[in-house]
Order: C-alpha cells, then structure tokens, then sequence
C-alpha cells in the first residue's frame, strides 16, 4: 500500500527551520509536547530531525550554554546524534517498518526532496496490526 494514505501534510506537522535558534527549538517541542520535530530549509527541503536529546548534549558539552542564552546557538550548531532518514511519498509501507523501529515518524518527501509531512509510527504499527489480524483471519 502507498504510504499517501498514512501522510500527516506538512501544514499539520510542526517543524522548524535551519535557521531557527535552540530556544525557539525547544519552546515549539515543548508547544507541542513532542520529543523530536523536523528541520526544514529555506527552500522546503527535509534537512534532518531535531531530538530533545540533541539539545541536551549541547548543553551539557557547553559549560557555558544554559537557558537564558540558548537563543543565540543556531540549529546548525547543535549536532543531531541520529540521522532519521526520509523516504519519497512513492514508497510502500513496507518500507516504512525498518525506519519506525528507530523513529518516532519518518519524514516524507516529493521528487524534488521538498518535505511534505511525516508518517508517524503508530500509523504504520496500526497498519501491519490490522495487515496482521486480516491475514490470521483467512
């Protein structure tokens, strides 16, 4: 099955931009109570995933860093300690599986690689859960 029926679009997901700082990172995961969140260029381009995680080490590697001047640290400057790998809007969710082991969603993408909104993993879960009982039942 296309995973176009299981897309969540961009204009429901929240991500940030390359551009952003780690406070306004951290103030929209917080926002919306997610644990990680896409990064996008400026020209609408997937460029990785952004963890709370990610945003802690950069804290703690920087003795000097704390909240009250997180809004000068760019995104760019944080390392992103997992590499959340996007797949085309063409692939199948069988494709998906091996991705949502590790991801929270997985991010989608057109031909041109512009960021078209996520697949989440309990999406895809429910997908072979259901893929699952119907062929137990034949």
């Amino acid at each position: 099955m296309n995973i176009a029926f299981f897309l969540l679009p961009k204009e429901k997901v929240a991500y940030v931009q390359d551009t952003a700082t780690m406070c306004q990172a951290l103030e929209k995961l917080e926002y919306h109570s997610y644990t990680a969140i896409p990064i996008i260029n400026k020209h609408g381009n997937y460029v990785g995933t952004l963890t709370e995680g990610d945003l802690l080490w950069k804290l703690k590697d920087e003795p000097d860093l704390n909240f009250l001047n997180m809004h000068k640290i760019p995104l760019t400057e944080v390392k992103k300690h997992r590499n959340n790998r996007p797949v085309s809007i063409n692939a199948e969710m069988e494709d998906m599986l091996e991705l949502a082991v590790s991801q929270n969603f997985v991010p989608v993408v057109d031909d041109q690689q512009v960021f078209i909104g996520i697949i989440r993993r309990m999406d895809i879960i429910e997908y072979f859960v259901s893929l699952n009982e119907t062929n137990q039942k034949t």
